[in-house]
């Protein structure tokens, strides 16, 4: 994987942690594949560039704050593993008890694939 795929990656993550769903769309392929996997199976998936977009604007109104931070690169051919650490203070009551205000920390991984210069593929794991 070239650096100039690690670039497009950090910058995703930029976009991510600044709110700037505008910035994180612009990196992706149009037919991008999300999977968010949690405690090994998978509870979100999108396709396609809308139905990404549409769960990075209601996902960016749960946060008033969120910060990954990559601990960790390695990356074979056109595929990355990132290892994460994460942060982040909710804006509003979640479902399973958490509360507004409460901080979120975890560490996870996160799984690129990229295609002709674009995030195809997006696997999140905590």
């Amino acid at each position: 994987m070239s650096e100039n795929n690690r670039e497009i990656i950090e910058r995703y993550i930029e976009a991510y942690n600044s709110f700037d769903i505008e910035g994180m769309l612009s990196l992706l392929h149009e037919h991008v594949l999300f999977r968010n996997y949690s405690n090994g199976v998978i509870d979100t998936e999108t396709r396609g560039i809308q139905e990404f977009g549409q769960l990075a604007e209601k996902s960016a109104q749960i946060f008033t704050s969120r910060c990954q931070t990559i601990t960790d690169y390695s990356a074979v051919a056109d595929k990355a593993e990132v290892h994460i650490d994460y942060e982040a203070i909710l804006a509003t009551d979640l479902p399973n008890g958490l509360k507004q205000g409460d901080k979120i920390q975890l560490k996870g991984k996160s799984v690129f694939e990229i295609q002709a210069g674009q995030i195809l593929v997006i696997e999140d794991h905590s």
